[in-house]
C-alpha cells in the first residue's frame, strides 16, 4: 500500500470517527442550541472515542508575507481535520468558501462542516 492511500485510509477513518461523535450529539441534543453547546458536547464525544484534538487553535492569515491577523479555528482533530461548527438555517457556499479559506491558512488539507441547527445533521466533507 503506498505511503498517499495509507494517509488517505487514516484521515478517512478519523472524519467517520469525528461524523460519528457529530451524530451522537445531534441525536442526545436535537437542533436549537448554540455552536458553543454542540462544541462542548463534541469536544466530551471526541475524547470518549480516544481522538486527539485542539480548541480554538490560532491560525495566521497573511498576505504577502504580512500578518493580517489571527483567526480562531473551532476544532482540530489528529492535528489534521479542520472541523468547523455551525448552527444556521443551512449551510450555503459561503461556510465552504470559509472552510476552505481556513484549511489554506492552516496548511491542511480536509475539512469538516457540521451543522446542528437542522432535524438531520447537517454534515459536508470540504478537501483543498
Amino acid at each position: 500500500m503506498s505511503a498517499s492511500k495509507l494517509v488517505y485510509e487514516q484521515l478517512t477513518e478519523v472524519t467517520r470517527e469525528i461524523i460519528g461523535g457529530a451524530i451522537n450529539v445531534h441525536k442526545a441534543l436535537g437542533p436549537g442550541f448554540t455552536e458553543r453547546i454542540y462544541a462542548k458536547a463534541l469536544q466530551l464525544e471526541l475524547k470518549r472515542r480516544g481522538l486527539p484534538f485542539s480548541i480554538e487553535q490560532s491560525i495566521r492569515v497573511e498576505y504577502r508575507n504580512q500578518l493580517l491577523g489571527l483567526h480562531r479555528l473551532d476544532l482540530v482533530v489528529n492535528d489534521e481535520i479542520v472541523v468547523e461548527l455551525k448552527a444556521v438555517y443551512e449551510i450555503n457556499n459561503f461556510h465552504v468558501a470559509q472552510v476552505l479559506s481556513y484549511l489554506k491558512a492552516s496548511g491542511k488539507s480536509v475539512g469538516l462542516l457540521l451543522n446542528f441547527a437542522r432535524g438531520k445533521l447537517e454534515i459536508k466533507r470540504v478537501v483543498r
